[in-house]
């Protein structure tokens, strides 16, 4: 049950985040991280770690992307 409730207000909230984008861009989002949770938890827990020593969020998104650009890349892909 608790993993459901965690599923449900992780789609909430990322669905917050991808608002103004296309529909179909926000669903193979929402799909990539309810298949790959622990992957994308670790990214933000990177981006967390660069916030807290002040880095800016947009830059410290975009660090962590380029630096896990090939499995994002793949994912999107549809492998994975």
């Amino acid at each position: 049950m608790f993993k459901g409730m965690k599923k449900m207000a992780m789609k909430a909230m990322m669905s917050k985040q991808l608002k103004g984008m296309p529909k179909e861009m926000q669903d193979k989002i929402l799909d990539m991280v309810e298949k790959n949770p622990e992957f994308f938890e670790k990214m933000a827990k990177k981006i967390k770690e660069r916030t807290d020593r002040g880095e800016d969020k947009m830059m410290a998104m975009q660090t962590v992307a380029k630096e896990h650009q090939a499995e994002l890349q793949q994912m999107f892909m549809g492998g994975k």
